[in-house]
């Protein structure tokens, strides 16, 4: 048996889900989310737990148990607490201005300022001209969105400029070696 789909995942206070067959929805001070459960999967509520279940034992089955319980999990502590994406912008003349909640203007040493708009769901919040946060209640489309922002100016292997993720470690190169 799956250790992570066996897990029931808790439900806080606030917190509503309606369940039919596959799909599942729940509702939150934060927002709603909804989800289909892959492979036939299916989720029954006891009291204010919430547990995955499978139809049989097939090997397709096994290897989505934990997935499914993973994806409800994070379904309820978006809709509860949200996700957020912290990202640093490292080099000279490297900066981020916020247009809104839902647009950044990055300056990442093109020729042109780079325009980022938000999808629905998603906000944005730049506390320092060299950090910019994510948020949202979505897990999979916060992390996207910050993936999305960090691909536009990598950071490179000599002196690390860039965009990477807070706390990122940076494998350094020692580059061209003088005679």
């Amino acid at each position: 048996m799956s250790r992570v789909g066996q897990t029931p995942v808790s439900l806080p206070s606030g917190v509503e889900v309606s369940i039919s067959g596959s799909s599942v929805e729940v509702k939150g001070p934060k927002g709603t989310l909804s989800r289909e459960l892959p492979g036939g999967l299916t989720v029954r509520q006891d009291d204010d737990q919430l547990v995955v279940e499978r139809p049989d034992d097939e090997r397709e089955t096994r290897a989505l148990h934990g997935l499914g319980r993973s994806l409800v999990n994070n379904m309820v502590i978006g809709v509860s607490e949200g996700f957020t994406k912290e990202l640093e912008i490292v080099g000279v003349g490297y900066r981020a201005n916020a247009k809104g909640s839902d647009k950044l203007e990055l300056m990442l040493g093109f020729s042109h300022p780079v325009e980022v708009t938000a999808p629905e769901g998603v906000t944005f919040d730049v506390p320092q001209q060299t950090q910019i946060i994510v948020s949202g209640i979505d897990k999979q489309q916060v992390g996207q969105v910050a993936a999305d922002i960090r691909a536009i100016r990598k950071p490179e292997p000599y002196k690390g400029k860039g965009v990477r993720y807070a706390g990122e470690h940076i494998i350094r190169k020692a580059g061209k070696a003088a005679k």
